[in-house]
């Protein structure tokens, strides 16, 4: 099944709604506008594909619907998925407004009409959004077929595997220690062709892939030298990106890149690419 983007747009808002519970009276409804700082947290299930084997890949960003508060949210009673959690591999870390494609949770052949719900409680207020195997949320993120754009490409070695799409397991394991920086090389590229006719949504005169690093969970503070840093295509791509931890423990990061079709693909499935990379801080 091909979800267009006017399509998956309509979608995203029915399943916000349809699945979307308040729990507790006079809260603020999902499509109220935002508030600066005390609203809540919300999944976003963005829809799910079939693995070469059989199994079923579920795709979940959220949607963090205050403009200007970042919520830490460990995991536990008030971020947690049910049933078999409460650890999925969710974020802990809300970044303010809609973030895409997160983290991806595999779900076996045999998921059927089975569901996954994530509830998660923020200013009070407290969620849930339930993840199935519906026909009218099958997604195809690895290619736009309108416009024969795929997602840009992310290698963590020069010579290493290209990782395209939406993240599954951990790229690259790291060590740092409190206070002292720690380096993550990477290389991205497009496969459209940078810059080149046919780029970006199949444009010409595309934008270069564009890059962000995210924390994603962590028990302290996460500083990036530059939470955006450019690539040099002129070398193959390559970029270097500095942290600073705060605390010890383990953190990940998500590493996203985007091409000419913008955050969430301009409102279709596909075509950005994000990678987690854990980091063991002593």
């Amino acid at each position: 099944m091909h979800t267009n983007r006017s399509t998956f747009a309509a979608l995203t808002v029915v399943a916000t709604i349809a699945g979307w519970v308040v729990v507790g009276a006079g809260q603020q409804l999902p499509l109220q506008p935002t508030k600066e700082r005390g609203a809540s947290v919300t999944a976003a299930y963005e829809g799910w594909y079939q693995n070469p084997d059989g199994t079923f890949t579920l795709l979940i960003g959220y949607f963090n619907r205050n403009r200007a508060e970042t919520l830490d949210i460990p995991i536990g009673q008030n971020n947690r998925i049910e049933p078999g959690g409460p650890d999925f591999g969710q974020p802990t870390h809300f970044l303010p407004r809609r973030q895409w494609g997160v983290f991806t949770i595999v779900v076996p052949k045999d998921f059927g009409t089975k569901k996954l719900t994530w509830t998660l409680t923020a200013n009070g207020e407290t969620t849930q959004v339930p993840f199935s195997l519906h026909v009218n949320y099958q997604v195809e993120p690895f290619k736009d077929r309108a416009m024969g754009n795929t997602p840009p490409v992310i290698k963590f070695q020069e010579s290493g595997p290209e990782l395209t799409g939406p993240p599954r397991g951990i790229a690259l394991t790291l060590n740092a220690a409190v206070g002292q920086s720690v380096s993550i090389p990477f290389w991205v590229s497009d496969k459209a062709g940078i810059g080149e006719e046919g780029a970006g949504r199949g444009r010409g005169n595309a934008t270069p892939a564009m890059v962000a690093l995210i924390k994603h969970r962590g028990p302290g503070e996460v500083k990036f030298a530059e939470a955006r840093p450019k690539a040099d295509f002129a070398a193959g791509g390559k970029a270097m990106a500095t942290a600073t931890f705060s605390a010890p423990g383990e953190y990940i990061i998500r590493v996203q890149v985007n091409d000419a079709s913008g955050d969430g693909g301009g409102g279709f499935q596909c075509c950005w690419t994000n990678a987690h990379v854990r980091v063991n801080v002593k």
